[in-house]
């Protein structure tokens, strides 16, 4: 579910398609790696911490087609990726793939999960982050992801191992925004439709207790 909110995310916000390796590995601990690394803290029904650690060359792309998928030209775009502006994009879009991941948990395994906000630092060095939590068995995995030109970048899960029992079936609950925007449509038009024959039932009982 982590992986597909970031292909999601990333490819929508920059109308380019982000892929995944199949193979997820097995490490022992998280680090905040060159040359910029995100992270965001997330509790609840289970605890975790999520990272992404963009290459200099990724993070530009990234940053560079999301603007100018936005309709920003690229003489206003900034040149460097430690630029303030790359960062606070990196940290928004870190937050959308949370979000969506925290709702698709939500439905999915009906568990709410929060988030912190994310934090992002321009680094040159690994950086160890660890979970402020105590985890009885914790597990770590890395998976890497591809942009559209190629470039590489990494995103890193550190959680409690954890087993979910079903004590009982249960339905998914489906969100379908046009269903939702089609029931808005209709209740609006019942509202409208209501209101004159409402009006005129208040009329006639004043008319009424006035003996007209």
């Amino acid at each position: 579910m982590l992986c597909s909110s970031v292909t999601k995310v990333l490819s929508t916000a920059t109308g380019n398609q982000i892929g995944y390796s199949p193979m997820v590995q097995k490490i022992t601990r998280t680090c905040l790696r060159p040359d910029i690394g995100c992270f965001v803290l997330f509790d609840g029904g289970f605890s975790g911490l999520v990272i992404i650690n963009f290459s200099s060359q990724a993070a530009m792309e990234i940053y560079r087609s999301y603007m100018t998928n936005m309709g920003i030209s690229e003489s206003e775009l900034a040149t460097v990726h430690t630029s303030d502006e790359v960062a606070n994009m990196l940290g928004e879009l870190m937050n959308q793939i949370v979000g969506d991941f925290t709702g698709n948990v939500g439905r999915d395994l009906q568990v709410s999960i929060n988030q912190n906000q994310p934090k992002m630092l321009t680094i040159n060095k690994e950086v160890m982050v660890s979970i402020d939590t105590n985890l009885d068995r914790p597990q770590a995995r890395r998976v890497a992801f591809t942009t559209a030109r190629r470039n590489v970048f990494y995103m890193e899960l550190a959680m409690d191992k954890t087993e979910f029992l079903k004590l009982h079936d249960f339905e998914r609950e489906e969100v379908d925004p046009d269903r939702i925007l089609a029931e808005q449509k209709q209740g609006d038009g019942s509202v409208k439709s209501g209101a004159p024959q409402q009006s005129a039932l208040v009329d006639t009982d004043l008319l009424e207790e006035l003996g007209l």
